[in-house]
């Protein structure tokens, strides 16, 4: 099993969760994020002033997956949240030990 976390533009969002869906993932955790990489920010005008925005509004969303659905999940939020333009985003891909469904007690992949 695996976990699935990819830092996106705003935006992208619920393109990235059909996507998902579409292909038979279940469950999405999204969740309001600030940060940078080389994008490294970009100037404002507020009131006149200008100023530096160094961290700028992406969205993280969290997706557990069994083995055999990872490349499809991967290529999916690719395709879904690419716009071509730097700031994209990343993918990042862990290892999961164990799941367990609190409701029913189920353990593993049947528990995704």
């Amino acid at each position: 099993m695996k976990m699935i976390a990819a830092v996106i533009k705003h935006f992208k969002l619920d393109d990235v969760r059909k996507a998902l869906s579409d292909i038979g993932v279940q469950g999405m955790t999204a969740i309001e994020v600030k940060g940078f990489g080389r994008q490294k920010g970009h100037m404002e005008v507020y009131r006149g002033v200008e100023y530096e925005v160094q961290f700028l509004p992406k969205v993280k969303i969290e997706v557990a997956v069994s083995d055999e659905n990872l490349d499809g999940a991967v290529s999916a939020i690719t395709e879904a949240a690419k716009t071509g333009e730097i700031g994209d985003g990343k993918i990042f891909i862990y290892n999961l030990q164990e799941v367990v469904r609190i409701r029913t007690g189920e353990r593993g992949e049947s528990a995704i």
